[in-house]
């Protein structure tokens, strides 16, 4: 689903933080890519291009130096190098002030590259190790991402999908005062109606392979747990398109009734009002039966 433009405002404001305001300047020995052995025995030699003007280990770099290659490469779109810097300074450094930031950066490097596992992971240690830091609800925010940024497909499993739900309702519940809080609700909303356009999909295959009580059941948990989503109309009209079909004309005046009640103006409304009036029935309450009791708590406000 893709960063959207409060992401990416987000996302820099926690990356104007992490920094302090400070601009990334060429070194005066410049640094660069690792080359020798890895680990401790690597080194940095030409940060910004041109030719080296020293090499040494990289354990002769200060926090700050290594953790501004990693912001320089973020800002150049190397997510992959930036990711692994950032890791650097959390390896040479576990105690300073530099490594919280590092972090929380590292999370955001690998998210923007692609790895949603290990940017997770990454996250997850800052809230571990840093509950109570101002960042904390900023890589909440980014593990919920990580989850969330890969539900864009309907195709795929909904296990993701719970996955994001969970994580976007605790960034919202633990940090509500926040920008990151405010995305969140909306980005809950478009997962909640992602579950929904599932089982829209399910219940549309089984009706047109005219296996109706397998649709219906799909179209009954629309109704019934997904009601504030954008499917809920449709879901109603296949209801009343199924049961008229099996018979069940109670069922269908009362789909259709709730229909009218609470989405009168949609397309949907129509075509069940013109299903219904041809077999000769009305949008109304009838019988004893699901929609009934749904269409009792409607009248007492219970509906949305």
């Amino acid at each position: 689903m893709g960063d959207t433009r409060q992401d990416e405002k987000a996302r820099r404001s926690a990356l104007k933080r992490t920094a302090q305001g400070a601009a990334i300047t060429v070194l005066a020995v410049s640094l660069a890519g690792c080359s020798g052995g890895g680990g401790g025995g690597g080194w940095f030699s030409n940060l910004f291009g041109g030719n080296a003007v020293e090499s040494k280990p990289i354990e002769e770099y200060t926090a700050e130096e290594i953790y501004k290659r990693a912001e320089f490469d973020l800002e150049e779109g190397d997510f992959d190098s930036a990711a692994k810097w950032f890791g650097e300074v959390e390896r040479l450094y576990p105690y300073s002030s530099w490594a919280k930031r590092a972090l929380v950066m590292q999370a955001y490097a690998f998210h923007k590259d692609g790895e949603f596992e290990e940017s997770r992971a990454a996250a997850q240690r800052f809230i571990d190790f840093y509950p109570g830091d101002e960042d904390a609800a900023y890589a909440q925010y980014l593990l919920a991402l990580s989850y969330y940024d890969q539900i864009d497909a309907i195709g795929r499993d909904q296990g993701l999908t719970f996955q994001a739900l969970q994580a976007l309702r605790d960034v919202i519940e633990r940090y509500p005062d926040t920008e990151y809080a405010r995305s969140a609700i909306l980005k809950f909303d478009l997962a909640f109606d992602h579950l929904a356009a599932k089982e829209m999909e399910i219940g549309r295959y089984y009706l047109k392979r005219k296996h109706y009580t397998a649709g219906i059941n799909r179209f009954r948990v629309v109704v019934e747990q997904f009601q504030t989503t954008s499917h809920t109309p449709e879901a109603l009209h296949r209801l009343v398109e199924s049961y008229l079909i099996l018979g069940f004309t109670d069922e269908a005046q009362t789909a259709g009734a709730i229909l009218g009640h609470n989405f009168r103006s949609t397309k949907w409304y129509e075509d069940s009002y013109e299903l219904l009036t041809k077999a000769g029935l009305q949008p109304e309450a009838k019988g004893s039966n699901w929609l009934t009791a749904l269409y009792r708590q409607l009248i007492k406000g219970e509906w949305l």
